[in-house]
């Protein structure tokens, strides 16, 4: 069994034709855990949800059991389609391969025509069809580019990024996530653990800059950490070794580090707008702080004088409030778009939004930003909102 830094568990067979079970041992991240076993697709994790009765925003709970996606079956020495009782051969393939892949990273000690039992991932049976389908018409829309590139600060596991589409081709973004270096923001508590604002801002920042870049922008990440990347745990380190773009040691006092934020972001404003880009913005991400017992929705902020500033804020926010009312039917969302006269938003050049994603001493609030698919869903929302924006 692998053993995971942040997440140990302990797998355990039940009888044929029953959902694998794994137990937790530590830590809370459900998305971790499907990765490990090789399904990581969205067939999984609703059904992941659906057996163990969870919702998308609950943690695990350390020594707790949870059924697996996994169907366990007793092979019957002669093939996979007649232990399971399928007929497509092609399924049957993908079974095997599945397999091979769980034995190999040594999840599993033996392969099922050895003597081990046959698992058989419930998306390769439910939604086997609609995988297929899907992954046909994914390849298809690829077709135009198969450009692939790199950067290095989304981290080893996300580096390479590849070109989707170039709906964002000839739009720079400067992203901006708060605090860093010597002054980690706000800083709260979960499961007995400091976590601090700027860690978390700078997680979601990331993966917004990535899902930009997919769509053919031009991103710089101007906080930048050169050894985080992006991160699939829910309780990042807190460190200081943040820098600004390229690699300027940030001050601790507030005035010279958004002075040099901005600074940054308006040289690289003047290079482009020289070149002809005519299109540029800005998006900075921050967590506030409040009374632990205060929960908020995120807010979006814009500079006073800018309309158009004004209507990607609302973009934004319109685009959040949707995913709530389809996601969290009843819930009700109470973030704003209002003006404040913030630093950034005055001095840097570009049209900019300043985000606040919530209360980092709530609880709930927390869970906003502590679940990794949380994180990767906020930073998702927002990407197709600016690719809506005017």
């Amino acid at each position: 069994m692998r053993i995971l830094v942040f997440l140990l568990f302990s797998s355990c067979v039940l009888n044929a034709q029953n959902w694998l079970t794994v137990k937790a041992k530590s830590g809370d991240n459900r998305i971790l855990l499907l990765k490990q076993y090789s399904i990581s697709d969205e067939c999984s994790k609703n059904k992941f949800l659906e057996l163990n009765l969870l919702k998308s925003e609950d943690f695990l709970i350390k020594g707790k059991s949870y059924k697996l996606p996994i169907k366990v079956y007793t092979y019957n020495g002669k093939s996979i389609r007649s232990t399971i009782g399928i007929s497509d051969y092609n399924q049957a393939k993908s079974i095997q391969n599945w397999n091979e892949i769980i034995v190999n990273t040594k999840i599993k000690s033996k392969i099922y025509s050895s003597g081990g039992k046959l698992w058989v991932p419930q998306y390769l049976i439910d939604c086997y069809s609609k995988t297929t389908k899907s992954s046909s018409r994914l390849e298809d829309s690829k077709i135009f580019s198969a450009k692939t590139v790199t950067h290095e600060i989304f981290g080893e596991k996300y580096k390479n990024v590849k070109i989707v589409s170039n709906k964002l081709k000839g739009r720079v973004y400067y992203l901006v996530s708060g605090h860093g270096g010597p002054d980690p923001g706000a800083v709260g508590k979960c499961q007995g653990k400091s976590i601090c604002e700027d860690e978390y801002a700078y997680d979601i920042t990331l993966r917004l800059g990535r899902r930009l870049v997919e769509q053919g922008a031009t991103v710089y990440m101007i906080v930048r950490d050169q050894n985080d990347g992006i991160r699939d745990v829910s309780l990042l380190a807190c460190d200081k070794d943040e820098v600004t773009y390229p690699k300027k040691k940030i001050p601790l006092n507030q005035v010279k580090r958004l002075n040099q934020r901005a600074n940054a972001i308006n040289v690289l404003y003047k290079k482009h707008k020289k070149q002809g880009v005519k299109y540029q913005r800005m998006i900075i991400v921050h967590i506030d702080s409040r009374s632990v017992g205060s929960r908020v929705d995120m807010f979006f902020y814009y500079f006073s004088k800018s309309k158009t500033g004004k209507k990607v804020a609302k973009t934004l926010y319109s685009t959040v409030k949707s995913k709530y009312d389809k996601y969290q039917k009843g819930r009700g969302y109470k973030g704003t778009v209002k003006p404040r006269n913030l630093h950034m938003l005055r001095e840097a050049s570009p049209t900019g939004v300043y985000i606040e994603l919530g209360n980092i001493q709530n609880s709930k609030d927390q869970k906003r930003f502590t679940i990794v698919e949380n994180r990767a869903a906020v930073a998702k929302w927002f990407a197709e909102a600016l690719l809506k924006t005017p």
